[in-house]
This record gives C-alpha cells, structure tokens and sequence, in this order.
C-alpha cells in the first residue's frame, strides 16, 4: 500500500471537525458580517410571539422574523405535519410527476383569490417567484404572438428579491449598482412617496394618483407593442413601507389593461393576511395578471413561494402548444417539495382555523392609533401605516444615513423588541397572534429607545 501523503494526512485531521461557536465560516446575507461578529446577536428558541436569545433573554418579535411568521412561532400544527410527511415521503420529482399535496396546495392557494386568477406555480422564494413571474409573462406574449413584447416596467424603491431580474426590475440601489448591468430593456416607474404631501398619513394617502400617470409616458416613449409587463408592490415594504396613494393601482390596472401589459403584483409580503384581507388584490380591489408570494405561504417553516397566474395566461400556453408538448420551459427540483406543501396546507389551516385574516383587520385600527402616538417623538420625521405594518422614519444623521436607524434597531433588540431597519425607517409587522398589550410594548420601547440615542 502506498504511503500516504502529508497532505493528505493534513486534509484527514482538517476535514469535518468544525470549531464549536465559530462565526467565521458563515457569509451572513444582508449584514455587516464585521460588526456583526464583533458583537453577535443569536436566537435559539421561538415561541409564540418571542424569540429566546443564546443568553435566555426574550424578544418580542415586531417584525414577525422577516415579515413571514404571520402564525406566530413553533406552531406544532406546521411541526407535527413536517414531521408527518418527511417521514413518509421526504421528496418527489416535480418533473413529469406529481403527488397529492402539490395539487391540493394549489388548489386552496388558488381560492383565496378573485376568480380567474385560478392557477399556481410553484418555486422556492420571492426571488424565484418575481422571477418566474417575469419569464411566464415574457413567454406569454410570445405564444400569443406578440414576441416583441419584451420590456418590463419596475418602479424606483421597489424591491423584488434577488434575482438578476428581480434586481433588474428592482429600484433600490444597493441591490443594484454592485452587480453589472443586469437585463436589458427595462425601465422605472418614479416611487409613490412624497413627504411633504404625505407625512403622518393614516392607511392610504390622499395625494398621488397621478403618479400612475407616468406609465403612459413610458408606453408613449417605448410603445406598448414592447411591453410585456409591469410589477409593482401594492405596499413597498422593504424600502421603508410606501402605502399607494388612494386609486393610484387602480389607474395603473386600468392603463395596463388599455395597452395589453401584464400587471404583476409582487405580495411576497402582502399574501396572506398582512392587510386585514387573503391578499392586497382583494384589500386594494385590483385584480393583476399574475401575483408573486412566499413567507406567509408556509408561515416561514420552510422556504417556499409561489406564482399565480390567470386562467387566460394558464390557457395560452395550453393552447398554443402541440400535443404532449411541455407548455412552459421552467421549474426547479424543489417546486412543490412535498414537506414545503405540507407546511403549506397546515399555515392555511391554522389561518382559516383562527380567523388570523379577520382578526387582522379588527387589530388594524388599534396598530394605527399605536403607531402614529409615535408622532413627535425623539427623531422622528414620518410615520406611516396599513393593515399590520407600520413604519417609523427617522431624521438621518448628517452625513451618516442609515447609523441612527440601525443604532434604534439594535437599542430595540437590547430592549427586548426585534425591528426591522432599513435606511433609517424602522418597520414593524408583527405575527397575526399580537395582543394589544404587546403592540403597545413594541410602540413604548421604541419611544423609550428613541429618546436616549443621538
């Protein structure tokens, strides 16, 4: 037998020996990884609207984990169904073969919206969703025979996930500037905020339906026989909550429908019950083309989203395609994943179970009058709110955008609420389960923290 190598005998005694605690080997997304393991901040248990710190502190969970914990923490429904299906079986293709739950999923997904928007494709994210939401409305317009409809249309502070379409379409510039010059042939719609018009607004402002207005500008200069879509959030969340203006998606739904363009609404964070209603479609009274989700689908358990499309776009590409043909060449190994699905159905059980949209919408005015008692406090510049999402602008700092809102969000955390930063607007949405008595723990902690920073 040969002689083993030195290095070889090195790689041995190197390899599956991790370091017990060691921060290093994890590129933490969306963090300053230097800061952060600096002085780390690890959960190890959740519960019920909590989280328990690595130092057995609890933390009042504002922003319901990364706006997808609508059910509230360690549902054993969702737990116990998990357990059931991966045991039992723990995957199957999706490619030219099905199983139970996928169709059952789709099918109850497919009846909590307006009629018409009927059938639902599967993916893993946000990001997969926007965008496979993207190429389905490419494709489209091609089986129709309208191939030069190839332009899509996003809006500045948008935030579509990752994806190289979803940042091409996307309009928040850190997301962009750092990785080239993404898809071709897209433009932007200008955001829906104006402070000076729009400060201390309650729901939905009054002022800006005509924003909607500069999609016809855009067909003028581009020619609707080039576009195949537009997608919108109905609220702009991760930018810092923009609420639509009254009747502004509606103007947009009606331009769209007036030029042929497919109108997407991207409700990764508004699907499921965020607004007191199934949906932002049925909240707002705008039916879309197409409606991108995830987080809430399964309550966060496992990743998961989707893609609903309409009963005319599913009918195209039946139509015009050959018998046995693939109608659609796109997917992924993990759409439908059979545990994701069974996570899926139990979160809509617990939903439907709990009356958790309902309950929403009665929690909705409480949250209003909650958020905005924050209006004259330390730093603040704006605050703005609708269904279970509330938004608190901060002064930045001369100079130093982003420090004091990070520096609230980081005082909160050590105060016992979590937040959600972004720039210097701190963002709450707490799970469905939120009693009135810890929304006003949320409000008074950030007040208190507000008022001893600089």
């Amino acid at each position: 037998m040969a002689t083993q190598s030195a290095a070889s005998k090195t790689f041995e005694a190197t390899q599956f020996k991790p370091t017990p605690n060691n921060l290093e080997a994890f590129f933490m997304p969306f963090t300053s990884n230097r800061a952060f393991k600096a002085k780390p901040r690890l959960f190890v248990k959740a519960e019920g609207m909590h989280y328990t710190t690595i130092e057995g502190r609890k933390v009042l969970d504002a922003s319901a984990g990364l706006w997808c914990m609508n059910c509230g923490h360690g549902r054993k429904e969702i737990s116990e169904a998990v357990a059931r299906q991966i045991a039992e079986m723990d995957y199957a293709p999706p490619f030219n073969m099905g199983h139970p739950s996928s169709f059952e999923l789709a099918s109850r997904v497919a009846a909590l919206l307006p009629a018409g928007l009927d059938h639902v494709f599967f993916t893993n994210s946000g990001s997969e969703s926007v965008d496979t939401a993207l190429k389905i409305a490419l494709a489209y317009h091609r089986a129709k025979g309208q191939g030069t409809r190839q332009r899509l249309i996003g809006r500045d502070r948008g935030y579509h996930g990752v994806g190289f379409g979803g940042i091409s379409v996307g309009g928040m510039v850190n997301n962009r500037k750092w990785f080239g010059n993404a898809l071709n042939g897209v433009d932007h719609l200008p955001h829906t905020y104006n402070r000076a018009e729009m400060a201390y607004s309650k729901g939905m402002p009054t002022w800006g339906t005509h924003l909607a207005d500069e999609l016809e500008k855009l067909v003028l200069l581009h020619d609707a026989s080039n576009i195949a879509a537009v997608i919108v959030e109905p609220v702009a969340c991760s930018t810092g909550v923009l609420v639509p203006p009254q009747g502004y998606l509606q103007k947009l739904r009606e331009i769209c429908t007036k030029h042929g363009i497919l109108l997407v609404f991207d409700e990764v964070i508004t699907g499921f019950g965020r607004l007191g209603a199934s949906f932002a479609t049925e909240y707002f009274g705008v039916k879309p083309d197409l409606i991108t989700c995830a987080k809430g689908l399964t309550n966060g358990s496992i990743p998961m989203g989707a893609v609903i499309v309409s009963k005319e776009i599913y009918d195209t590409f039946m139509n015009s395609s050959a018998e046995g043909a693939i109608e659609l060449f796109h997917g992924y190994t993990y759409s439908a994943h059979p545990v994701a699905c069974a996570a899926g159905l139990a979160a809509l059980d617990i939903y439907k179970n709990e009356g958790l949209f309902d309950r929403v919408k009665e929690l909705s005015p409480y949250w209003e009058q909650a958020v905005h008692s924050l209006k004259g406090a330390k730093h603040v510049v704006d605050l703005r709110n609708i269904g279970l999402i509330g938004a608190v602008e901060l002064e930045p700092r001369a100079g130093k955008p982003g420090a004091r809102g990070q520096e609230a969000f980081i005082a909160a955390y050590e105060a016992g609420v979590l937040t959600r930063v972004t720039g210097d607007t701190i963002a709450m949405s707490p799970p469905f389960i939120v009693e009135k008595s810890q929304i006003d723990q949320m409000v008074n902690t950030l007040r208190d923290v507000l008022a001893k920073i600089d």
